[in-house]
């Protein structure tokens, strides 16, 4: 039999049990992640990775849904996004980010970086981390270095073994004058261009051709459009994975190892699809039709870019130019 007393603590139990019921679980977050090419490319494999890391360690509590293949705009407004807080991570080339970030663009000189390893140590190592410092600069925030891999040169005029056969060809670059200053130097006619417009451009012949990784050159199907590829791997694209300074302002210490946690995954996704579509792609592209110069004269090249290099000492320390080089 229930004592009479009992019923007031009951009750209280009870309005204790129906507050925690009907508590609601910790808030879920979804964030907007933007890059410039397809779910399937290398872009999209790091997204994908950071997505799945960020969501397992935070338990749920953030989300990331991918905007992929130029959805949310241009590079440069993905990055102008991004300071707003109207876009809260991104993957980006240093094509874009050496506008706001102009010491960057050291690592896009051509001929600087003598293979993958070279440059993923470089990367890993001081130099690259101290560069990610950098962004706080300029109100971003750059968590790890992402990869394409070394650029190469398509074109629908004709086949490229030196970089006599490159003059007067008009080829799309991205807005980087390291790049810009190097292609003038040959003799080709550098064409800035978002790349969301390349596609267009290439069919209508506006430009004859443009230079990419085989991880873009494969995923974007260029092999559609160009009928020449020549492997003259001119200079190391490595990305950069950003979060808005809004987000990553509003988090705890421990959210924030979370989020480096996924750059890091991020990274290691990307720099396997390219060590894969560095195997496979070449073979690929044939497959597809193209014509590829593999035996390309890459001094030619390295001796009709050699002038600019002043002008590199110039714009970037050279003492940190020849760390970078010296590397091993």
């Amino acid at each position: 039999m229930r004592k009479p007393w009992l019923a007031p603590i009951l009750a209280a139990f009870t309005a204790i049990a129906g507050v925690g019921a009907a508590a609601p679980a910790a808030a879920e977050t979804t964030l907007k992640m933007a890059y410039a090419l397809s779910a399937s490319s290398h872009y999209g494999a790091g997204g994908e990775a950071f997505s799945k890391s960020l969501e397992a360690s935070s338990k749920g509590k953030f989300k990331v849904q991918q905007f992929p293949n130029s959805a949310l705009g241009g590079e440069r407004e993905v990055i102008e996004g991004l300071q707003l807080g109207t876009i809260d991570a991104a993957i980006l080339s240093t094509g874009a980010t050496l506008n706001f970030v102009p010491q960057t663009g050291v690592f896009d000189i051509p001929f600087l970086m003598r293979d993958l390893t070279h440059a993923r140590k470089v990367l890993d190592g001081k130099i690259g981390q101290d560069m990610l410092s950098e962004f706080s600069k300029r109100g971003l925030v750059a968590l790890a270095w992402g990869e394409q891999g070394f650029r190469h040169l398509t074109n629908s005029k004709r086949p490229v073994t030196s970089a006599a056969d490159a003059k007067g060809l008009k080829i799309r670059t991205t807005e980087n004058q390291i790049h810009i200053l190097a292609f003038r130097q040959i003799g080709i006619l550098p064409t800035p261009m978002a790349w969301p417009e390349v596609a267009t451009a290439l069919q209508q012949g506006t430009i004859d051709g443009q230079e990419n990784p085989l991880s873009v050159i494969t995923s974007a199907k260029l092999s559609q459009l160009q009928k020449y590829l020549s492997l003259t791997g001119h200079v190391y694209a490595p990305t950069v994975i950003m979060v808005s300074p809004t987000v990553y302002e509003g988090l705890s210490d421990a959210e924030k190892q979370q989020f480096l946690e996924a750059a890091k995954k991020a990274s290691q996704a990307m720099r396997d699809f390219v060590d894969n579509v560095e195997k496979t792609g070449v073979e690929q592209l044939k497959a597809e039709g193209m014509e590829i110069v593999t035996k390309v004269d890459r001094k030619s090249f390295e001796d009709a870019m050699a002038p600019v290099y002043p002008e590199y000492y110039k714009k970037f320390d050279k003492a940190l130019i020849e760390s970078i080089r010296n590397t091993r």
